[in-house]
């Protein structure tokens, strides 16, 4: 079945909320609306009502199915709800003054909708840089029980192949612990889209064949990612074609279950992900889906300011699936 196509049965029907704070954006209302419209999620547009509604009677758009809130003219009650736990949240770091012109952010607002549970998740970055996105969950939603990080994986698919690339969006250099964290969230992911998720932990070594502190690095992650969750397949040090070829893994590692037949690679720092993904996207044809975020309590995603209406419409229907 197709990935989206899947995704769509997994979701429809559930009553998921997506808050998306670039309601005024026309690519992210038309993707909102289709998104509703098509019975997949309930979508809460943030802006200016009026301005909103300029823009999708501009463009043809029909409103009825979307719900649009306005922080500007959100009702006092809720308003100060918002921000008695947002001081709270912040545990002593903002003030009430502080607070209050960061609810004036749409990031922040969406976020906190998110926090109340008002929505199951976020959306954003059309217009917003990536950190004005990630900053506020970090800060609110913060990352779940057990994980010191988030980071980013890439769903990578071609015809009948998918795969998992992590992490080449958020961490330039992670330790030990934490390119294992990032493998057990790769590993999530891949079974979200229906990889049973078998981890290379990869190097410019495999088992061995060569020594310095790289190849440590990722060798103790192997270990811990394997400790902490044993129901999963890791291993690692890998080099690619280790893990990928089967001819070359069963030469180069044959006491490996996972060598020539991985299909969630964890890259051993944000450098060689990010160029990874590229290659295989530029080079080698493949669809790159992503960023995906990962190791959040709750799932927000987010955007390229280069993205059309499809790319909000695809990346929502992952977002929702992952609540």
């Amino acid at each position: 079945m197709d990935l989206f196509e899947g995704l769509k049965s997994k979701i429809k029907g559930q009553n998921r909320t997506v808050v998306f704070p670039e309601g005024e954006d026309v690519r992210v209302l038309a993707a909102a609306i289709r998104l509703a419209d098509d019975g997949l999620v309930q979508s809460i547009l943030l802006g200016v009502e009026a301005d909103i509604k300029a823009t999708a009677e501009k463009h043809g758009l029909n409103l009825e199915n979307v719900q649009i809130i306005d922080p500007s003219q959100y009702p006092e009650a809720d308003q100060k709800e918002m921000i008695d736990k947002l001081v709270e949240r912040r545990k002593g770091k903002n003030t009430e003054e502080q607070v209050i012109e960061m609810l004036k952010d749409v990031n922040y607002f969406g976020t906190m909708l998110v926090y109340l549970g008002k929505a199951d998740a976020m959306v954003s970055g059309a217009v917003h840089a990536t950190g004005d996105t990630v900053r506020p969950a970090l800060q609110i939603i913060k990352t779940k029980p057990g994980m010191r990080r988030i980071s980013g994986a890439f769903i990578m698919q071609r015809e009948n192949e998918r795969y998992v690339f992590g992490d080449a969006a958020i961490n330039i250099d992670p330790d030990a612990e934490t390119l294992a964290e990032i493998a057990i969230q790769s590993a999530e992911t891949a079974r979200l889209f229906d990889i049973d998720p078998k981890v290379a932990m990869l190097s410019f070594s495999t088992k061995g064949s060569a020594a310095g502190p790289m190849v440590d690095k990722v060798r103790e992650a192997t270990k811990v990612a394997q400790e902490r969750d044993p129901k999963t397949p890791y291993d690692g040090e890998l080099q690619f074609d280790a893990a990928f070829v089967p001819a070359v893994g069963a030469s180069k590692a044959p006491d490996s279950e996972i060598a020539g037949h991985a299909n969630v690679f964890i890259f051993p720092e944000l450098q060689s992900g990010n160029i990874g993904y590229k290659i295989a996207q530029r080079l080698g044809g493949f669809e790159a889906i992503g960023p995906i975020l990962q190791g959040l309590n709750a799932p927000v995603s987010d955007l390229s300011r280069g993205a059309s209406e499809e790319d909000v419409y695809k990346v929502a229907i992952i977002t929702a699936a992952q609540v």
